[in-house]
């Protein structure tokens, strides 16, 4: 199983008989090449930016014992933490979700589409677990009600079906052209 939402396979049209009873199931039912996909619950799942926001739960937890010891007033290297969260956030959310989306693809991922769902999902995913940027506005009743309703609605959103690759025909020639001796000397 990829860790990305899988494109569906659209069945191949230039499929020959042989290949369909071939391919075909126990019962001896014709099964087109397809595939179809990631279902809803799976895809629910794998928009959910995990790694990246485990990553992130560790600098927040920085910031946030930063913030307890330091004070409101609290500075990393003569920057407020407040700035350092903000931009932790937004580095994770822009820089490294898209980042980790490609950087684990597979053929067959529809790893683009990961990429903007799993973005745009990090900010709410952030919120939900308390991050130091959101101190000041954080209710974790509204986190909670956010996060449901985006990751329900997120399941939703389904890559386009993959077309089939065109198969090319390899025809082996030897250098000097085709031979008929060996074929007509039998």
């Amino acid at each position: 199983m990829s860790r990305l939402v899988r494109k569906p396979q659209l069945p191949d049209e230039h499929i020959s008989d042989l290949e369909r009873v071939l391919r075909s199931d126990l019962d001896g039912i014709a099964v087109p090449n397809t595939d179809p996909g990631d279902n809803y619950f799976v895809r629910l799942v794998k928009y959910v930016p995990g790694e990246v926001l485990a990553f992130f739960m560790l600098i927040n937890a920085i910031l946030d014992q930063a913030i307890k010891s330091g004070g409101g007033e609290a500075t990393m290297a003569g920057i407020p933490v407040s700035m350092v969260a903000t931009g932790a956030v937004i580095t994770s959310c822009l820089l490294l979700t898209p980042m980790f989306c490609w950087y684990v693809r597979e053929d067959g991922d529809a790893w683009i589409v990961n990429a903007i769902v799993s973005t745009i999902a990090f900010p709410f995913w952030a919120y939900l677990m308390g991050a130091v940027a959101f101190a000041s506005h954080h209710d974790g009743d509204f986190a909670a009600i956010l996060v449901l309703t985006f990751t329900a609605i997120s399941g939703v959103i389904s890559p386009r079906a993959a077309k089939p690759k065109a198969r090319e025909e390899v025809v082996a020639v030897p250098k000097d052209g085709p031979r008929l001796v060996g074929a007509l000397s039998g």
